[in-house]
């Protein structure tokens, strides 16, 4: 009977012309009847307006070569060439769109709680009729089950029409959801813009492609999901290097301004905010600082720093004369705005938009370098510190922004490390001022007293310095005066005895005139080493290139190196690298170097010296690096390889002959030269030599 019903009724619906030409059905009719098995079953029929007769039929149904394998191999391939999620959806739906020969083709990934749906949409060349993707997006939901709408609409799935939103009539619709894991993940909306009876092959392609089409919307929202956790990997990195940082700066001997300067640059950078401030209160009454929620205090907001990141915001701000709001001031009275962040400390006050401002009420009676016309989104955070509000931290935006919890969580521990800094700040003050006091006051009362003190004390420095050089000289000079003394008697016992050939007395002569030419830099050495210390030796600046004096030394010294077979290669800029320094200090410091790498060099080996030029902080610097091969420096030694008279490991066993002046010369004149100097020792591999490099640094 349903079966008889439901035919007269559709002949009825396509030709009315026939049977009552003045008939007119309803959009929809929805005949409901029980099956054998106490089912409901579900028809629909719909009669297009001013359209009595069927339009015709479509060229071609599916092609029957182009089956599910097939299809479900080309979503694959789509799968592996593609990792944009708006690619992949795109190209499925183009690929399905074409095989089925349909109008328009949708697939939609079924969206979480409070996110928008994404799609992929295809339409064919000759359709003008369908909606736009964003209404057919919202129209066809993504249910549990299929949906078939044919030219009659003659079959319905689920078991229930509330969920769908139908389209128009005169549309034919076949919607597969996509299953994956046991959810449904999305939806596949086959689409024609008129009357069609989807076959049964149709409707089984579908169904088998299905399965594909989830896998690859499952690959898309897992890439999704992996960038998700990495920009909060990323966004959680640079929040725990700022917080690092400000601690960092709060610990050092930064001023204030440059600590707060640099938590509000960072922070609005980090952030990606238009424009960071602080401001900075002071109480008419400092008895009224604790914060008391009945009454506002008479206090004065001052702009301290501030950070302005957005170039056309800077245009229209300096367009508006008030390109910079540094020193400006306002009562906080008269600010509502201030008022209700002062009140609700330590709590932030949130503004993401022009409806937030409405529920504070903050249409007026806001303080001018707000400017909610131009910078609408708000956060601003009080500076408290023991009930005491010292100020605020306020972050603003050019558009609409929903400040996240995390962003939110990053400022609160920002504005505790600033109010510790800020107060840290004024007890040291406090302190300083007190000591300054009571340092005056007894300089006036004590003075000649401290005059007598200052100067016994530094005769006792001074003798005990002098203690202290005595013990060392005497500890570390005996070998080195010892052994050249013992040479040079020898030499002259020697020379002594008769009947010694001349070229014996020649030799015996370079022996004397080498230990006393070694006695003699020693000294020397010692010499220039108390000057440096004691700060008594005068700098010399000259502008000189030093191409051509590495160049010289370089020369000269492969000329001594010839015996060993040590060669070395210099590799200098094309450039002149013209330097103000201190000649005599900067020659030396080569020679020492250079003498060093000629000891311990393995033999046949090359030293490579290489200069060149960095910017460091705004300041040009010339960087210098030798590299020899040979008997490395541990970790241990290079803790105190810079030392006076400290030598390595070893030297003594392979005769290396030294006084360990060299490289505590070399530390001294670089430090005079406002330099450094650094040495990293490294193996090398399949090798028992090591890769020795001295880097020094001059500005």
């Amino acid at each position: 009977m349903l079966t008889n019903a439901w035919s007269f009724y559709r002949n009825a619906a396509t030709h009315q012309s026939r049977y009552r030409p003045q008939c007119r059905l309803r959009k929809y009719v929805v005949i409901i009847a029980k099956s054998a098995s106490n089912e409901k079953i579900f028809l629909v029929a719909t009669t297009p307006p001013n359209q009595p007769e069927r339009s015709p039929e479509y060229p071609v149904r599916l092609m029957q070569h182009q089956d599910s394998a097939q299809l479900g191999h080309r979503i694959n391939q789509i799968i592996v060439r593609s990792s944009d999620a708006e690619t992949v959806l795109q190209q499925i739906a183009q690929t399905l769109g074409e095989a089925f020969q349909v109008d328009c083709c949708l697939v939609v990934i079924k969206a979480e709680e409070q996110e928008t749906a994404k799609f992929g949409c295809w339409y064919s060349e000759h359709d003008s009729v369908l909606p736009p993707p964003e209404q057919l997006t919202a129209m066809m939901q993504t249910g549990s089950d299929p949906l078939v709408i044919s030219d009659d609409m003659n079959a319905i799935e689920p078991n229930s029409l509330a969920e769908w939103q139908l389209p128009s009539s005169g549309q034919a619709i076949l919607q597969i959801p996509t299953w994956f894991q046991g959810k449904t993940n999305g939806v596949i909306s086959l689409l024609r813009s008129q009357p069609y009876d989807w076959s049964e092959l149709e409707k089984q392609t579908a169904k088998a492609v299905a399965a594909s089409v989830a896998i690859a919307i499952s690959q898309v929202e897992q890439t999704r999901l992996l960038a998700s956790l990495q920009q909060q990997l990323h966004n959680s990195t640079q929040y725990k290097n700022l917080l690092t940082q400000i601690t960092t700066a709060s610990r050092s001997s930064l001023e204030l301004n440059q600590i707060l300067q640099l938590a509000i640059a960072s922070t609005a950078q980090i952030l990606q905010v238009e424009r960071g401030l602080i401001l900075m209160l002071k109480y008419a009454d400092p008895l009224l600082k604790i914060r008391s929620r009945e009454k506002i205090p008479k206090a004065k907001a001052t702009v301290v720093c501030e950070q302005t990141n957005d170039s056309d915001l800077g245009r229209q701000e300096s367009h508006s004369n008030s390109s910079t709001l540094l020193n400006q001031s306002f009562w906080i009275s008269e600010c509502l705005l201030c008022q209700h962040a002062f009140t609700s400390s330590p709590s932030p006050v949130v503004i993401s938009d022009q409806t937030d401002q409405l529920k504070l009420k903050l249409a007026n009676g806001i303080a001018p370098i707000f400017d909610f016309t131009l910078l609408p989104s708000l956060l601003i955070l009080p500076l408290e510190s023991q009930g005491t509000v010292l100020g605020f931290l306020v972050l603003q935006h050019s558009s609409d922004r929903c400040w996240h919890q995390e962003e939110i969580a990053l400022v609160e521990l920002i504005s505790a490390q600033l109010s510790t800094a800020i107060i840290q700040s004024q007890t040291l003050r406090q302190v300083q001022s007190l000591v300054e006091e009571r340092t005056t006051q007894l300089q006036r009362s004590l003075e000649i007293q401290g005059k007598l003190y200052e100067k016994t004390r530094q005769q006792i420095d001074q003798m005990r310095q002098l203690n202290q050089l005595k013990d060392e000289f005497l500890s570390t000079m005996s070998h080195e005066l010892r052994t050249p003394l013992t040479n040079i008697s020898l030499a002259i016992r020697m020379l002594r005895q008769p009947g010694i050939p001349a070229e014996r007395q020649a030799r015996y002569l370079d022996i004397l005139e080498q230990q006393c030419n070694q006695e003699i830099n020693l000294i020397n050495d010692l010499l220039k080493l108390q000057q440096l210390e004691s700060q008594q030796a005068t700098l010399k600046l000259e502008t000189i290139d030093i191409k051509a004096k590495i160049h010289d030394l370089g020369q000269a010294f492969e000329q001594k190196w010839a015996d060993k077979g040590l060669t070395i290669t210099i590799d200098l800029p094309k450039t002149s690298l013209l330097v103000e320094t201190d000649v005599e200090s900067f020659e030396r410091i080569l020679q020492e170097l250079l003498t060093n790498a000629g000891k311990y060099s393995d033999p046949d080996t090359n030293v490579v010296l290489r200069v060149t030029n960095q910017v460091h902080q705004q300041i040009h610097q010339t960087v210098i690096t030798l590299t020899n091969i040979g008997s490395g420096i541990s970790s241990e030694e290079a803790n105190y390889i810079f030392d006076k008279f400290r030598r390595g490991q070893g030297v003594t066993q392979n005769a290396i002959q030294g006084t360990g002046l060299g490289l505590a010369l070399v530390k001294c004149l670089v430090q005079h030269l406002n330099g450094t100097i650094d040495v990293a020792s490294s193996a090398i591999s399949n090798s028992s030599s090591y890769e020795t490099c001295f880097t020094l640094t001059l500005p």
